[in-house]
């Protein structure tokens, strides 16, 4: 069987599912489904869509036409069931085939009136500072309780809590970590495969705890306890980074060096092992803070101590006894979207929202300001945060600012209005105002259209008494970040990178050069035309495909480039692809919205397909930056159709580090290249004029 899009292999059995909610769970659920679909998660789920399951394919000059989308695949992408008959008939069909299971409907009724929401106080991690420059950190085995009314959930750790411990360091000052791992036993998350089935008495599949009849997965159970930790965000060598395939077993330790010449910031540390992230991180080595602090956020007196609190947020989903009943083991349940042609896994979302590993928690707060650095590490699920009073409604601008984002603070305050939106792997660190709200309960929520079981993440209990902080956020935060100029971008050299669509092959992430127009007619494999907003059409030739692929990119040390990604996913139900450059932050240039309909795959002369533009994609219309997205960044969310540009200063030191979409499943199936930063007069003694990839490394 091909790789999927989990990055999984063979084949998925399992039970139908039951009925067991209420009329008004049902009405609410057929009220959704037909507003939205079925919503499949991380971008590359699908491309070239037209409604009705048919897609941007060319029949090649004399071969015969590619097959066209299945329609619930492009249900599956987010299209309305209204829009596709078929594929919801298609759904049910599937469902009716298969015989119920009573477990399932009462594992929905358990999730829901069993575990309660706000019923355990949000844990803070504890703060690790190195001792004359010197840490170390165990990963080790620990059994913690998720929720207060599960039994404890085995997991491996760093420092023995579900979300790591929070690591302090100065700016300036180097710290040498040595990350030993400890860990034994077995894989402690089960992980099934369950084909796809709709059956509208009950949330979708991704939504529902438990296998629903499906076997442990035999590949994932035999796993090791191999890991290694990325320190993401931070500025450092490349023998340092976490590369991905230098993991360690049991009995080793990974040493890394982190200078931390960087700005005040919200770094984080994960798990990057090889094709295995995306399970890793469910272990529970999927996060912990890093904040780097310097003399000028110190100045401004934001919030501290009590008062600054990391809010790490993923999903998660439960194994089940035969009984129905919650064993607190953890689940990776891989949802086969389709079969065939070949098998397509969605990437994974759960049902449980945790906030620094505990499911749907509280916390106690006073009348008065409060820092949350907040992180999105979910596998790939984006949420969009509101803050919600009693009466539903989202608290004001001036009472939710946003003072920072990825790399660290923003020039100014941005007040929030709409919410605070995050894809996988982004920060934001925001300042929340409880004053008016004395005595009342507040809830952070996900207002994404399917946030899971329920859109709420955690409460906020606001103390009755009136706060005498005077607190008040600071005109000005980060006067010291300096933005690269317009100018300054558009004479910096481009990158182009290609985020391609999944069907009828595995999507893709292409390294680009320009190139001069090929003789001949279009579509032609690995070119792709686009039509500037001046009119002026730049053509582009993949020069790289696969993770193995040479380097392509070879930046020169302190140089300035312009990186720019392009989706040609066409279904606005996709989840956007949150892109990360390693070693380096960015600022956001532009957003454009393109028509990518002229993206076709062409079969191959002795078989698979081939893919490029019939024609040059045109401009349709500019996207909007936030006021996050033009500060320090390192990762940045690439929705269906867009041309996102950014500009990133490569002044850290050398050595070879990655670019990967942030959904970790994506990441695990090779939508990840290398690239390499070293000094200009060593690139200048080079071969081939230095392999820089601007059209010099042939």
């Amino acid at each position: 069987m091909r790789r999927t899009d989990s990055g999984i292999t063979g084949d998925g059995t399992g039970n139908g599912t039951g009925s067991g909610d209420t009329e008004e769970e049902r009405t609410d659920r057929g009220r959704v489904l037909r507003r939205r679909g079925f919503l499949a998660g991380a971008g590359a789920l699908g491309g070239a869509i037209a409604v009705g399951g048919g897609m941007a394919l060319t029949a090649g000059r004399g071969h015969a036409a590619v097959p066209p989308r299945p329609d619930l695949m492009t249900a599956a992408l987010g299209t309305p069931l209204d829009e596709l008959p078929g594929a919801a008939e298609a759904a049910r069909s599937a469902a009716g085939t298969r015989s119920a299971d009573p477990a399932v409907a009462r594992a929905v009724r358990a999730a829901r009136q069993q575990i309660t929401p706000f019923r355990d106080p949000l844990p803070v991690p504890r703060v690790l500072r190195g001792r004359k420059g010197q840490l170390t950190v165990s990963l080790r085995e620990a059994r913690l309780r998720l929720h207060s009314a599960l039994p404890p959930t085995r997991l491996w750790t760093y420092e023995g809590s579900h979300v790591g411990p929070t690591i302090e360091a100065r700016s300036g000052r180097r710290l040498r970590i040595a990350w030993e791992n400890d860990l034994g036993g077995t894989f402690p998350v089960t992980a099934v495969k369950v084909p796809f089935a709709y059956d509208p008495a009950l949330p979708l599949m991704w939504d529902r705890p438990g296998r629903e009849g499906s076997a442990p997965r035999a590949d994932v159970a035999g796993l090791p306890p191999w890991a290694v930790v990325h320190l993401h965000g931070a500025v450092t060598g490349g023998g340092n980074d976490g590369w991905a395939e230098n993991a360690v077993l049991p009995g080793a330790a990974q040493l890394a060096e982190y200078p931390n010449e960087q700005p005040a910031a919200g770094l984080w540390y994960h798990d990057h092992a090889m094709h295995i992230t995306h399970l890793n991180v469910m272990t529970g080595l999927g996060s912990g803070s890093y904040l780097i602090r310097d003399d000028e956020e110190k100045a401004l007196g934001l919030p501290s101590g009590s008062r600054e609190i990391p809010l790490v947020l993923f999903d998660r989903n439960l194994d089940l006894d035969d009984s129905g009943a919650f064993t607190g083991g953890l689940l990776y349940k891989g949802i086969v979207v389709i079969a065939e042609p070949y098998q397509l896994v969605r990437p994974f979302t759960g049902p449980f929202n945790l906030v620094n590993g505990v499911i749907w928690p509280y916390l106690e707060v006073s009348a008065g300001w409060y820092r949350f650095r907040v992180l999105n590490a979910s596998n790939s699920r984006p949420y969009l945060l509101k803050v919600l009073d009693e009466e539903g409604r989202e608290l004001p601008p001036e009472a939710v600012v946003m003072a920072g984002t990825d790399a660290g603070l923003l020039p100014r305050p941005a007040p929030v209005s709409g919410g605070v939106p995050l894809t996988p792997g982004e920060r934001a660190d925001l300042l929340v105002d409880f004053s008016r709200y004395r005595g009342q309960r507040l809830r952070l929520v996900n207002d994404n259209p399917e946030p899971g079981i329920r859109p709420d993440l955690m409460q906020f209990r606001v103390g009755s008494r009136a706060d005498a902080g005077g607190f008040a956020p600071p005109e000005v935060l980060a006067a010291s970040f300096r933005p690269i100029g317009r100018a300054e971008a558009q004479r910096a050299p481009e990158r182009m990178v290609v985020v391609t669509p999944v069907y009828p092959k595995d999507p893709e992430l292409w390294e680009m050069e320009e190139t001069d127009p090929p003789k001949g007619p279009f579509p032609v494999d690995g070119i792709i035309q686009i039509e500037d907003e001046d009119g002026t059409v730049r053509t582009f030739r993949r020069v790289a495909a696969t993770f193995h692929d040479p380097v392509r990119f070879t930046v020169p040390a302190g140089a300035t480039e312009r990186w720019t990604f392009l989706s040609l996913e066409r279904s606005p139900g996709a989840y956007p692809h949150p892109m990360h450059l390693h070693a380096v932050a960015f600022q956001g240039v532009s957003r454009a919205v393109y028509d990518v309909s002229s993206f076709e795959f062409l079969p191959q002369e002795g078989g698979g397909y081939g893919a490029g533009t019939s024609r040059p994609l045109k401009r349709v219309r500019s996207g909007t930056l936030t006021a996050a997205e033009q500060g320090p960044k390192d990762v940045i969310r690439l929705a269906p159709a867009e041309l996102l540009t950014v500009v990133a200063r490569f002044d850290g030191p050398p050595g070879r580090f990655m670019h990967h979409c942030h959904t970790y499943e994506h990441e695990d199936m090779m939508m990840m290249r290398p690239f390499l930063v070293q000094p200009k007069a060593v690139l200048d003694l080079a071969p081939h004029g230095g392999g820089t990839g601007h059209g010099t490394h042939h």
